[in-house]
């Protein structure tokens, strides 16, 4: 899965060939969450608030 950044322990990644709506994978300790690109909102699992902030900036 390639790495498109990582920031302040948070892993941002995206698969090539992958279902619908456009997202990316958020990682962060044991936590993970899958984000729409269009609108933001967390489509699967979750991230600790804070950490969610620093990936919606």
């Amino acid at each position: 899965m390639p790495r498109i950044s990582f920031f302040y322990g948070i892993a941002i990644t995206m698969y090539f060939y992958d279902h619908e709506p456009p997202h990316f994978h958020a990682k962060y300790a044991e936590h993970h969450a899958v984000i729409a690109i269009g609108s933001g909102e967390v489509l699967v699992g979750g991230l600790p608030t804070r950490a969610l902030k620093l990936v919606a900036e």
